[in-house]
């Protein structure tokens, strides 16, 4: 918890699950490039995991509710904005965000901390956690500035 001017910020987070297949490969690169550098995560036919994805926001609490934000209506955007959109698909087939773009755990990180940005309210700071693996994890606040 810490305090800025007499003002409690605080952390609060929620945990969500997806499930979700992908490939990592770069077209740029020929076979023996991707093969080198993402293993079997460049199978021809795709792989899976079962990805844990926790979103922080912070933000001063507010003195009538005592939330930081309502984990309610957190995890109600996170199922709307994220689940639907990513759980049992395909992401290099199924989710246009990744059409173009290779969908490492780092890249998913940031598009969904892009979605979620537009609709978790403006004064609250937004940081994305995802786990790939239960050893294998990113973090991702936002763009530098």
């Amino acid at each position: 918890m810490k305090t800025t001017e007499n003002k409690i910020r605080v952390t609060a987070c929620r945990k969500s699950h997806f499930n979700a297949a992908h490939r990592l490969h770069n077209s740029g690169w020929g076979t023996a490039k991707n093969k080198e550098i993402f293993g079997v995560c460049n199978n021809d036919n795709f792989h899976g995991h079962n990805y844990d994805l926790i979103v922080s926001v912070s933000g001063e609490i507010d003195p009538g509710s005592g939330y930081v934000m309502d984990m309610k209506i957190l995890q109600d955007l996170v199922d709307a904005y994220i689940i639907s959109r990513f759980d049992h698909k395909n992401l290099n087939l199924d989710v246009e965000d990744f059409r173009d773009l290779n969908p490492t755990a780092e890249n998913i990180a940031v598009v969904i901390w892009n979605i979620l940005r537009d609709v978790i309210p403006e004064d609250l700071e937004l940081a994305i956690t995802l786990y790939e693996t239960e050893r294998n994890f990113v973090e991702y606040s936002g763009p530098n500035t």
